[in-house]
């Protein structure tokens, strides 16, 4: 049972982390779904280190500058998996055609206006909360990030738009079951952070109640960039929260 539950534990980092996993070149089918309640815990090592970067960097430069250095320690350590799903989201759901053709355009590699325009306002809003934040509430990044991939798995128990592809694998290992456990970790970083984690978790599932309703009437379901841009929305919006809170003295 603990090497399983560590085996899981190997494979939530290698999907969600550029970090050098032992894992089999080729994993069994839904192994990514049978490994999601880790994922929240996954994301609160990637919060908790890139806190410590923007800590460190703080004590000599300017908070813009550290801002922007933990930024990109955040996006190296996830390779931009998700910034990745949040351009081809971008481009295919504000497109104007069948759905089809929306899950051909998330086929496609290239970046077009959208997806673009999706990319930069989403680094830029939180390289700004995150000057706005400042390192002392570091706490909320942890928690952006560990809601994130807890977010993942109600975004994996909706209808795949297609048989085959990331979203359907991970459904094949994902259960309902797996709610719970995933959901300890940011629930307590929620509670240690008061009412304004509280309300920043609100905020992140409603914003994944979105992105699900958004995907089922668009592309006829999720997929694994929905997932992606799930992750990347809940990051956003917990940060928004927490400096919100910060102006009416949260």
């Amino acid at each position: 049972m603990i090497g399983r539950s560590l085996r899981g534990l190997a494979v939530a980092l290698g999907l969600l982390t550029t970090l050098p996993m032992p894992l089999p070149a080729e994993q069994a089918p839904g192994a990514g779904g049978r490994a999601a309640a880790w994922f929240p815990l996954v994301g609160a090592l990637i919060g908790g280190v890139t806190w410590l970067t923007w800590l460190g960097a703080a004590r000599v430069l300017p908070p813009a500058p550290a801002a922007v250095i933990a930024l990109l320690v955040w996006v190296g350590l996830t390779g931009g998996l998700h910034l990745d799903g949040l351009a081809d989201c971008g481009d295919a759901l504000a497109a104007a055609v069948p759905r089809e053709r929306r899950l051909d355009i998330l086929r496609d590699p290239r970046l077009g206006t959208f997806g673009a325009i999706s990319l930069i306002a989403v680094i830029l809003l939180k390289a700004t909360l995150l000057m706005a934040l400042t390192p002392a509430r570091g706490l909320a990044l942890v928690l952006a990030a560990s809601l994130a991939r807890g977010c993942v798995l109600p975004v994996g128990l909706a209808p795949p738009a297609r048989p085959e592809g990331m979203a359907a694998d991970f459904a094949l290992g994902l259960r309902p079951r797996s709610l719970l456990p995933a959901a300890m970790v940011p629930l307590a970083l929620a509670a240690v952070m008061g009412p304004r984690g509280l309300t920043a978790v609100v905020a992140g599932l409603i914003v994944t109640a979105g992105v699900i309703t958004l995907a089922q009437r668009r592309l006829g379901g999720v997929t694994g960039d929905v997932m992606g841009m799930t992750v990347e929305l809940v990051e956003t919006v917990v940060l928004l929260v927490a400096v919100l809170a910060m102006g009416f003295g949260g």
